[in-house]
C-alpha cells in the first residue's frame, strides 16, 4: 500500500502507457504517492470505491486558492504544465457553498431542454461530415479522429456557445487542444493559452451582452436564481472554458475509442448490428474500459483523511483522480476488467465524475455518441482499420485517453 514515506511513482506526462501505469499505481494501493509533471507530488486514487467516496467527501476540495498551501504561497509558477487546470475559477475548481452557487446558476442555463434541442443540429452536422467522407476517392485512408470524431463536438459546442465566426471557432479549437498536450516536447504554455482563450471568450460574452441569442453564453449571462446574483465576468468566461475543455475532449475520445473498439471486436459489432446489443451499451462499455479522461487534476485535502490500514492523506495535498483506472477496477469488474465486452452486465464507471461533481455535460456527450456512432457504421458497413492495432499511437498526454490518429478504409 502507498505510504507518505515511500518513493513516489513518476507519471509519464506523455501517457505512452496509460493503462499499464494505472495497473502499477493500483498495485501500490487504493491511494498512491505519485510525481506529476514539474515534480509536483500528489496522491493518485485508482480504487473505484475510494474515489467515489472522496468525490463526495467535504474534506476534499477543488479550490487551490483555499486549500493548496504550495499554490497559496506562490510556489507553483505559471510555467507548470498543469497551471491552467488549477488557475481557472469555475465549478471544476470551486468548493462547498461556492460550488453549489456556481452549479445552481449553470444548471439553470444548461438545461435538459437545451441539450435535447441540439439533437437536430447534431444530426445535421453528422450528415455533413459523413457526406464529406463519402466524397473521398475509393481506397483513401482516412483519419477518423481528425475528420469525424474531432469536428463533430467542436462544431456542436461552438453552436452551443453561439459562436458563428470561423476564425473564432478555429482559435477556440486550438486553445482547447493545448490544455491536453502536456506530454509533447514542444508542449504549449498552458498559462499563456489560458489567457488567450479567456480573451477570446470575453469578446464572445461582450457580443452576447449586446446581442443575446438562444445559446448557452446568453443564458449564462442571464442566469440567476432566488438566492444568487448572476455569474461574475471571470466566472462566466471560465465556465465556458470548462464546457469547452471537458465537453469537447471527452466526446472526441469517446467517439475515437468506441470506433476503435468496434473495428477491433467484429463479433461484438455483429451483436450491435443484429440488435442484440444497443449502441448505448457500446457507449457505456467504452466509457468504462477506455475512460476518455484517464487522470483528472486536481483536488486537495482540507484536513488529514485517515483511509485505514495506516494510510493517511495529509491536509493540503493534491489528489489525482484516476478515472481510467477506476473503470478497470478488478474489485468491481473482476479479473477481466481490462477486457472490452459490450455484453458485460455491470458497466459502472466514473468517466463523468460522481454525485454533485458529476459532469453537467454528460448527457450531451452521450447524445452526440448515440447519434454519430450508428450513423457512421450505417453509412460505411465495410469500414476497416487501416493499421495494425499495436501501431496506433496514444495521445501525448497522461490526462486525455485516445489515439493521435485513427486511420481507416471506408467502404459501403
Amino acid at each position: 500500500m502507498g505510504a507518505a514515506g515511500a518513493r513516489p511513482f513518476v507519471i509519464d506526462p506523455a501517457g505512452r502507457d496509460i493503462h499499464g501505469e494505472a495497473e502499477r499505481i493500483r498495485a501500490l494501493g487504493p491511494a498512491a504517492r505519485v510525481e506529476l509533471p514539474g515534480g509536483v507530488l500528489a496522491w493518485a486514487v485508482s480504487d473505484q470505491a475510494l474515489l467515489r467516496r472522496l468525490l463526495t467527501d467535504p474534506r476534499v476540495s477543488k479550490d487551490a486558492y483555499l486549500h493548496w498551501p504550495a499554490w497559496i504561497k506562490g510556489e507553483i509558477s505559471p510555467e507548470w504544465p498543469l497551471f491552467a487546470w488549477v488557475a481557472v475559477r469555475n465549478m471544476l475548481t470551486a468548493y462547498g457553498p461556492d460550488h453549489r452557487r456556481l452549479r445552481g446558476l449553470v444548471s439553470s442555463a444548461f438545461t435538459v431542454r437545451r441539450t435535447a434541442a441540439l439533437r437536430p443540429r447534431i444530426e445535421a452536422i453528422t450528415e455533413e461530415l459523413l457526406g464529406e467522407l463519402a466524397g473521398q476517392p475509393p481506397d483513401t485512408v482516412t483519419d477518423l479522429r481528425e475528420r469525424y470524431a474531432y469536428p463533430l463536438p467542436i462544431k456542436v459546442i461552438c453552436e452551443l456557445f453561439g459562436i458563428a465566426d470561423e476564425d473564432t471557432r478555429e482559435e477556440v479549437r486550438h486553445c482547447a487542444d493545448s490544455f491536453f498536450q502536456i506530454g509533447r516536447p514542444d508542449a504549449p504554455d498552458t498559462a499563456e493559452i489560458l489567457g488567450r482563450l479567456q480573451a477570446v471568450l470575453r469578446e464572445v460574452v461582450a457580443g452576447k451582452r449586446e446581442h443575446p441569442g438562444d445559446d448557452l453564453s446568453s443564458a449564462l449571462i442571464a442566469a440567476r436564481d432566488e438566492e444568487n446574483a448572476p455569474l461574475e465576468e471571470h466566472e462566466l468566461v471560465d465556465t465556458l472554458i470548462l464546457f469547452l475543455s471537458a465537453g469537447h475532449e471527452t466526446t472526441v475520445n469517446l467517439l475515437d475509442n468506441a470506433i476503435y473498439a468496434m473495428l477491433t471486436h467484429p463479433g461484438q459489432l455483429a451483436l450491435v448490428r443484429s440488435g442484440s446489443v444497443s449502441w448505448d451499451e457500446v457507449i457505456e462499455e467504452t466509457l468504462r474500459s477506455q475512460g476518455p479522461i484517464a487522470n483528472l487534476p486536481l483536488r486537495f485535502t482540507v484536513e488529514d483523511i485517515d483511509l485505514g490500514d495506516g494510510l493517511v492523506l495529509p491536509a493540503g495535498e493534491p489528489i489525482l483522480n484516476c478515472y481510467g483506472a477506476a473503470g478497470r477496477d478488478p474489485l468491481v469488474h473482476g479479473q477481466d476488467a481490462a477486457t472490452f465486452d459490450v455484453t458485460r452486465a455491470a458497466k459502472e464507471h466514473l468517466a463523468f465524475g460522481y454525485g454533485v461533481h458529476r459532469c453537467l455535460g454528460a448527457p450531451l456527450a452521450t447524445l452526440e455518441a448515440a447519434i454519430a456512432l450508428p450513423a457512421l457504421f450505417g453509412r460505411f458497413p465495410g469500414m476497416t482499420l487501416a493499421a495494425r492495432p499495436g501501431d496506433l499511437l496514444p495521445l501525448e498526454s497522461f490526462i486525455s485517453n485516445g489515439h493521435r490518429a485513427l486511420p481507416v478504409l471506408l467502404s459501403v
